[in-house]
This record gives C-alpha cells, sequence and structure tokens, in this order.
C-alpha cells in the first residue's frame, strides 16, 4: 500500500450510467494536499432525474433476492478492503487502521441486514379483546416508499453511507445518495459493488455537486418521500425548516461524556479515554469529547491519560504502524487549536499535544478545563481529550446535561446505584457502563436526542421500520 498516484476521474452514477459534467470539484487528500480524484459538479437537473427513475421503478425483489444482493455486498466489500480502506485513507486522511476497522464496520451493516430481510416485519392483533370486540384479525405489512433522499458527511466515508442504503435495500426502496464533496470517491465505489452483487441500478443513484447547486433539491425533491441526513446541527436545522411537510430523520451531532467516579479501575477507565478520544482522528459524533473525572482521583488518572496519549503514532495516515492520520482538512485543525487556546487562557492546563501541521493535529489532553468553555461547550471534532473534574455524582449529572447534546455517554463505575442513576437521569440516547460512548452494534438502536438529532434511531433495525409506510388490512377470524 501507499499513497495513490493516479488521481481518479469519477462520475456519478444515476441509476447506473455514468454521467459526467464540464466542470468537476478536486477531491483532496488532507495529509498530502495532493488532488487523489474529482468528481462532477452536478447540477439541479440530474438530482431530478435521478429521483424521476427512482420514483417511476418498481422494485420486485423478493426477500431471498435483498438477502443475497445485501450478502454478496458484504462479500465483496472484505474480498477488496484494501483497495477501499486506501481509498478512504487516501480522501479523508484516516489512518490505516481506522479505514480497514471502517471497512468491516460497513461488513456488518451489511451481512446483518440481509439476514433482518429473511423475518417478516408483519404484525397480528386479534379484535376479539374488548367486550365490544369482533372475530377479526388485523394484520399489518411494511410497504417502501416512493423514493429515499440520503446524505452523508465526511467522517465515515463507508459505513454512514452503508447504514443509509443496506436498509433500503432490505425495504425495497430506492435510494438517491448525495455523499459529501470532501470525501465522496468511496460512495462511487461502493455503488459498483452494489450493482456488481446484482442489485437493479434503478434502486440507488449517487449525485455529486456542490451543496449550493444541488443540496436544496435533494430536500424539496416532490418524489423524495424521506430525507436522511448524517451530520452537523446547523445543516440538521436547515434541513428541518427546508424540506416541510416531510419525513425526516436527523442524525447529527454530539458531545459525549466518559464520566469516571471514584472507585473506578483507572487503568481501564484511561483506556477507554484513549480509544474514545482518538480513534478516527477524534471525527466520530460519539467520540470522547468530555472526560468527566472525580476530584478526588483526577491527578492519577490524568497522568495516565497523559502518559498514554503520548504513546499514540500520528502523521501520514498511509504508514501502516500510525494510530492516527490527520483530520479532515487544516481549517478544522487550526479550529481545534484555537479552541484548546481559549480553554487554557480560562484556566485550563495543556498536558501534551495542541501541535498541529497542516491538517495533522496531535492527540491533546487538557485538564482543569471549565465546563461552559467552547471547547466542551460545542462538538469539537477531532482528537482532544479534555478533562473536567466534578466534586459528586450530582455535579457529575449537572455538567454531562449542560450543552445542547444528548447523543452517548460512557460510564466508568461499579457502583450499582450510580450506575442506575446515570442511565436514568443523563439525557442522552445511550449509556454505556464501562464501554466508549460510541459502542454499539450496527443492528441496535442508536441516536440522540436535544440538538443531536430528532429521536429517530439508526441502527439497521430501525432504520427499516423508519424506512417504510405501515398498511394494516383485516379480515374475519373465526
Amino acid at each position: 500500500m501507499g499513497h495513490p498516484t493516479d488521481i481518479r476521474v469519477e462520475t456519478m452514477r444515476i441509476a447506473g450510467e455514468k454521467v459526467a459534467t464540464p466542470d468537476v470539484i478536486n477531491v483532496v487528500n488532507p495529509f498530502s494536499n495532493k488532488v487523489v480524484g474529482t468528481i462532477p459538479a452536478g447540477k439541479v437537473e440530474h438530482v431530478r432525474a435521478a429521483f424521476q427513475t427512482a420514483s417511476d421503478y418498481q422494485p420486485t425483489l423478493s426477500r431471498h433476492d435483498r438477502y443475497a444482493i445485501l450478502q454478496k455486498t458484504a462479500d465483496l466489500l472484505v474480498e477488496r478492503k484494501d483497495e477501499i480502506s486506501d481509498l478512504i485513507t487516501a480522501e479523508a486522511g484516516l489512518c490505516k487502521k481506522d479505514s480497514l476497522y471502517e471497512v468491516g464496520r460497513a461488513y456488518d451493516v451489511f451481512s446483518l441486514s440481509a439476514r433482518l430481510c429473511i423475518l417478516d416485519d408483519g404484525e397480528v392483533y386479534s379484535c376479539d379483546i374488548t367486550p365490544h370486540g369482533k372475530e377479526r384479525k388485523i394484520f399489518t405489512l411494511r410497504e417502501p416508499l416512493s423514493a429515499i433522499s440520503a446524505i452523508t458527511p465526511f467522517n465515515h466515508p463507508l459505513n454512514q453511507v452503508a447504514h443509509k442504503v443496506a436498509p433500503s435495500i432490505a425495504t425495497n426502496n430506492c435510494m438517491v445518495l448525495k455523499p459529501t464533496e470532501k470525501t465522496p470517491l468511496t460512495a462511487l465505489l461502493l455503488a459498483d459493488i452494489l450493482y456488481e452483487a446484482g442489485l437493479p441500478p434503478a434502486m440507488f443513484s449517487v449525485v455529486t455537486g456542490h451543496p449550493e447547486d444541488i443540496a436544496d433539491e435533494m430536500l424539496i425533491n416532490k418524489d423524495a418521500e424521506l430525507v436522511t441526513f448524517t451530520g452537523g446541527v446547523p445543516i440538521g436545522k436547515y434541513i428541518a425548516e427546508k424540506a416541510g411537510y416531510k419525513r425526516k430523520i436527523l442524525e447529527l451531532g454530539g458531545n459525549d461524556p466518559l464520566i469516571v467516579l471514584e472507585d473506578a479501575d483507572l487503568d481501564k477507565a484511561s483506556d477507554l479515554a484513549v480509544a474514545g478520544a482518538y480513534k478516527n482522528s477524534g471525527q466520530r459524533c460519539t467520540a470522547v469529547k468530555r472526560i468527566l473525572v472525580a476530584d478526588s482521583i483526577a491527578d492519577e488518572f490524568v497522568a495516565l491519560l497523559t502518559e498514554k496519549t503520548a504513546k499514540i503514532k500520528y502523521g501520514d495516515p498511509f504508514d501502516e504502524t500510525m494510530d492516527m492520520g490527520t483530520v479532515i482538512n487544516e481549517a478544522s485543525a487550526i479550529q481545534f487549536e484555537n479552541r484548546v487556546n481559549d480553554a487554557i487562557e480560562k484556566g485550563a492546563v495543556l498536558k501534551i499535544g495542541n501541535k498541529r501541521d497542516g491538517a495533522v493535529y496531535s492527540p491533546t489532553v487538557v485538564d482543569h478545563v471549565p465546563f461552559d468553555c467552547e471547547l466542551v461547550r460545542e462538538e469539537t471534532f477531532g482528537p482532544v481529550a479534555p478533562v473536567i473534574r466534578f466534586t459528586d455524582l450530582d455535579d457529575a449529572i449537572r455538567i454531562s446535561n449542560s450543552t445542547a447534546f444528548g447523543l452517548s455517554s460512557g460510564v466508568c463505575t461499579d457502583n450499582w446505584p450510580a450506575i442506575q442513576r446515570l442511565i436514568r437521569d443523563l439525557k442522552v440516547g445511550t449509556v454505556n457502563v464501562w464501554e466508549v460512548p460510541g459502542y454499539r452494534i450496527e443492528m441496535s438502536p442508536f441516536g440522540g436526542i436535544k440538538d443531536s438529532g430528532l429521536g429517530y434511531k439508526e441502527g439497521v433495525l430501525e432504520a427499516m421500520k423508519s424506512f417504510t409506510n405501515v398498511k394494516t388490512y383485516s379480515l374475519p377470524w373465526s
């Protein structure tokens, strides 16, 4: 493996047809600043054509057909994992360890979706359960939508797309995807793999372009019955307003705490802090963004965290010994640097890191962070481990709930009453005990509350429910 030398000249995939445009957008490797590919600067007419084709097509795949396509896709991902992870690393700057891990996660998404295809999703209700009930039964079935509009972010160029398209295929839907122009190459490769696995091309299109040119059409197109978006809060709220009377699934940002109580095994807790803060260069909505530590153990914990952070190897993402590559671009790295400096001005203590070279930003530990400074009040989408000290459980819960976000959390304690209280009182979608906030399986419900999303869940099973209409019918049953 190594840095790619050939520039990929890509086309859109509109129902399998390769569509180019005179104007193109460069896709740049964040580490080398070299162009690794070009994509078409698509226009509204391309988006409309994709939705028209999707809406006109009536999928007839049996459950077994869908199972076979999804499982074949999963198998092809594993067969081509080195090529795919190279492409993720080239366009996103994620280290090879992270990009290979992502291919494995996408395998899980497709293989679990395949298995769920073969389960009947209907329900049966007996009607003779009240004094005025009749001898009838009510049955439900789930039907696909006209078409689904999907918009995905840069941080997981493969897995975020997998979480949209696999449940769409599993429910016999047609989808039009707009990946971010920052990391679109992997999504285009995935489209080809899906076609190779037997997916009728009309069931999945990928359009590319500048957001200002095509994003609104992704939201208002008359044939898009549902918009599913993963990304930042401001865009999510814009979508909520712009899309109007249309179903929306918005998976937005996080500001996830790892809460370490007095009784915690600090070696184990600091391992979780390192994994949660730095994996994927800290660019996960469920990354550890705040580490809340009991005063009495904070000095010891921070010493361990700093020592382990110093061992993280970061730099050239194609160097397979690296634990961390770049963040998505230099502008993001500058923002992290500025936020850390702001926290230091407000009384925080830098323990290690805060070094920047272009889009390379070092793993960084900051102690004594004020709970309300910008570094921890906003979502800092990079490899920073800010430590906030608390006095007691009430204080920890208050600090944890003090931001606008409510996605996930991790808890380090064996104190059962404290665990019960944290599960009850943390205003989040997930509480993981002795695990990072992001821990999940690709099938389990996943999503947040408050500014972290509308409360609808991802995870393959929940997405399949969201992507369908429920129809009921009743029959005499004596």
